[in-house]
């Protein structure tokens, strides 16, 4: 299975009787890649064969498959590649059909059953996310205008991104913020902008934190949040920004979603939505995430996507593509998590550090290799509510992500 699986780079194989297997067609040149796995017992062997999307995870944790002779970025950059090009290997094709052929039963997410899954993985442990994420706990893709921004300057770069899209152009305005994790992107808006934000999560955890962070800002008359299901909103809002949400609401809730968004949406109102897709078109959650990390989650093509906000009545006046920004976010995820591996260990298990080491890794190679990416949608309910050219979005854009520059609004509001 390999052999025909394999087409570009090279992946070396340790197998449990100690045989040594190549496969691929060798490295032609420096920027090809390689790496190894060493499958240590028989039944992952077979397990592998059988099955390897959701095998290779579990076995991993499990300590039955190691990388070899790298580590696990490199080998699962290899797979994820030739994944990329060949589909999946041997006959476990049919598994991923039969994936997408019953999405839709995976990805039902009724109010209550959304709320279990978000505590899935938001809930486990808050001290875990402060130990691998920026000061601001900014649990989504960073912004890297160069490339050469740390981690801490690419998420405060992304956070101003999506303001210049939200045309906070005069203090005061009413934002919704859904999905709103642990309050960062509201808090920036506040201080930033002036903005009034009301963020809403189903993550007990993150309301928590987020409630104190308001209170430590001293801007508890300006920021709240609330423990709130995003189809529960029923208040007309300025403005509407929801990142890193779109991939928790399954696809058959898509018609909802984008509805609440609409519905909150004064008529000059402006909304951004900033969402992980993929590039490849309709496809399946991969088994493993589904199962230990984003149950019901799914990251839609912009094609999902446009069709409903069309159907919805809103207007898409903008949409940006961010290829590689998320796969340099990742990587610097996983050295944190590296760094505070005992830390975390010790509050967890050696299983426990694993699978995140797998899922941060394995998340980096479907940005690098497997046709991931992140969309951002400008939305507005008229046709008239935004300028008739972008030019306002790169000039704030670029203004507030010059250094020691602070965005327009903020100088505005000091001066007042």
């Amino acid at each position: 299975m390999l052999r025909r699986f394999v087409r570009r780079g090279v992946l070396v194989v340790r197998y449990p009787d100690g045989r040594l297997a190549t496969y691929g067609p060798g490295v032609a040149s420096a920027g090809d890649l390689s790496g190894g796995l060493h499958i240590k017992t028989d039944r992952a062997a077979r397990r592998m064969a059988a099955n390897p999307s959701l095998a290779l995870g579990e076995l991993y944790m499990d300590g039955e498959i190691e990388p070899m002779d790298g580590d696990l970025h490199d080998a699962l950059d290899v797979l994820t590649l030739n994944q990329s090009l060949s589909g999946d290997p041997g006959l476990t094709w049919m598994l991923d059909w039969g994936r997408v052929a019953i999405r839709r039963l995976w990805q039902l997410n009724p109010a209550g059953l959304a709320r279990r899954r978000i505590a899935h993985h938001y809930d486990i442990d808050e001290a875990v996310y402060a130990l691998f994420l920026d000061e601001d706990r900014q649990y989504s893709c960073a912004y890297f205008p160069t490339g050469t921004e740390t981690l801490e300057e690419a998420q405060l770069a992304k956070k101003r991104h999506i303001a210049a899209k939200l045309k906070l152009d005069r203090p005061g305005l009413e934002v919704l913020d859904i999905g709103c994790g642990w309050g960062g992107m509201a808090l920036t808006l506040a201080r930033e902008y002036g903005a009034r934000v009301t963020g809403i999560t189903l993550s007990q955890e993150q309301l928590g934190i987020a409630r104190s962070r308001v209170r430590a800002a001293g801007l508890e008359g300006q920021v709240a949040f609330e423990l709130m299901d995003y189809r529960a909103w029923d208040r007309p809002m300025d403005r509407v920004v929801s990142v890193g949400m779109v991939e928790h609401v399954g696809i058959n809730h898509f018609g909802a979603y984008f509805s609440t968004i609409a519905r909150a949406l004064r008529e000059d109102g402006v909304a951004l939505v900033h969402g992980i897709g993929r590039s490849t078109g309709p496809g399946a959650t991969n088994p493993w995430i589904n199962r230990y990390i984003f149950p019901g989650g799914y990251s839609p093509a912009l094609s999902e996507v446009i069709p409903v906000v069309e159907k919805v009545g809103l207007w898409a006046t903008d949409i940006e593509v961010l290829r590689l920004h998320y796969a340099m976010t990742l990587r610097e995820w996983s050295r944190r998590f590296a760094a505070h591996r005992d830390e975390i260990r010790a509050r967890h298990t050696e299983r426990f550090c694993r699978m995140f080491e797998f899922y941060l890794a394995g998340a980096e190679s479907a940005f690098r290799h497997g046709g991931l990416m992140n969309w951002q949608v400008q939305l507005a309910r008229s046709v008239d509510a935004l300028p008739l050219s972008r030019a306002y979005m790169l000039e704030e854009a670029s203004r507030a992500s010059a250094p020691g520059s602070a965005p327009v609004q903020a100088m505005a509001n000091t001066e007042a």
